[in-house]
C-alpha cells in the first residue's frame, strides 16, 4: 500500500520540484555551452602570441558547469522516478546525491565570488603584453609584430573597444597610431580595452550567480521533502 494523506502530498511535490530541478540542469548545461561557445569569449579566449595561450580560467569553470548540469539532469529523473515508486533505496541515493551537490556548490559560490576579478585580471594582463609587443618600438621581429596586431585586432573588433586608456599623452598618440587594428566606430580615447574585459567577464559572473542561488534554493526544498517522504514509506503500513 502507498502512503497516504500529508505523505501523499509531499510526494507529489517532491516529483514536482524534481522535475523544476530536472529542468534547472538542462537550464545550467544551455547556458554553459551558451557561454563556452559564445563568439565574445570564445574567439578572445582561444587566442595565442607568442605561445602564450589566453587565461583558460574562465573555460575550466564553463566546462565543470556542463559536467555539473549533466548530474542535475541525472540526479532530477533519479529523483522523480524514486518519488513516483515509493523507493527509500533511490531516495536515499537522491538524498546523498543532492547533498553532495550543494556541498560543491557551497564550496564552488566561495571560490567563485573570491576569485570573482581574477579572470579579467588575467585576461587584461594577455592583453597588455600583446599591447606593449604590439607598440614596442625596439622590437625589430616584424613576424612577432604583426602576430601581435592581429591578436589585438581580435580583441578591439569583438569588444569594440580600443587601446588600455591610460591617460597618458604618450599612449594615446601611440593608440591612435594603431587605426589599421582599432575599429573605425570606435575613439581610442573613450572606449578602453581594460574596462570592456571588466564589464564582459562581470555580467557572466552574476549570471552564474544567480543561476546558482535559484538552484541551491531547490535543492533545499528537495532534501527535506525526500527525507520526509523517506520517513513516511518506512512508517506506512503493509498489507
Amino acid at each position: 500500500m502507498g502512503v497516504e494523506g500529508c505523505t501523499k502530498c509531499i510526494k507529489y511535490m517532491l516529483f514536482f520540484f524534481n522535475f523544476i530541478f530536472w529542468l534547472a540542469g538542462g537550464v545550467v548545461l544551455g547556458v554553459a555551452l551558451w557561454l563556452r561557445h559564445d563568439g565574445h569569449t570564445s574567439s578572445l579566449l582561444e587566442l595565442k602570441f607568442d605561445g602564450q595561450q589566453a587565461p583558460t580560467t574562465f573555460l575550466n569553470s564553463v566546462h565543470i558547469l556542463i559536467a555539473v548540469g549533466a548530474v542535475m539532469m541525472v540526479v532530477g529523473f533519479l529523483g522523480c522516478y524514486g518519488a513516483i515508486q515509493e523507493s527509500q533505496c533511490l531516495l536515499g541515493t537522491f538524498f546523498a546525491c543532492l547533498v553532495i551537490l550543494f556541498a560543491c556548490e557551497v564550496a564552488a559560490g566561495i571560490f567563485g565570488f573570491m576569485h570573482k576579478d581574477s579572470i579579467s585580471k588575467e585576461l587584461i594582463t594577455f592583453y597588455d603584453n600583446v599591447y606593449d609587443n604590439s607598440v614596442a618600438t625596439t622590437l625589430t621581429d616584424q613576424d612577432k609584430k604583426q602576430a601581435a596586431a592581429a591578436v589585438l585586432k581580435a580583441f578591439h573588433e569583438t569588444l569594440e573597444c580600443c587601446g588600455r586608456g591610460i591617460s597618458n599623452p604618450f599612449t594615446t598618440l601611440v593608440t591612435q597610431g594603431l587605426t589599421d587594428i582599432c575599429p573605425k566606430s570606435v575613439s581610442a580615447s573613450t572606449t578602453d580595452c581594460h574596462g570592456k574585459i571588466r564589464e564582459l567577464f562581470n555580467e557572466k559572473v552574476y549570471l552564474i550567480g544567480i543561476a546558482a542561488l535559484i538552484v541551491a534554493i531547490i535543492m533545499i526544498f528537495e532534501m527535506t521533502f525526500s527525507m520526509v517522504l523517506c520517513c513516511g514509506i518506512r512508517n506506512s503500513p503493509v498489507y
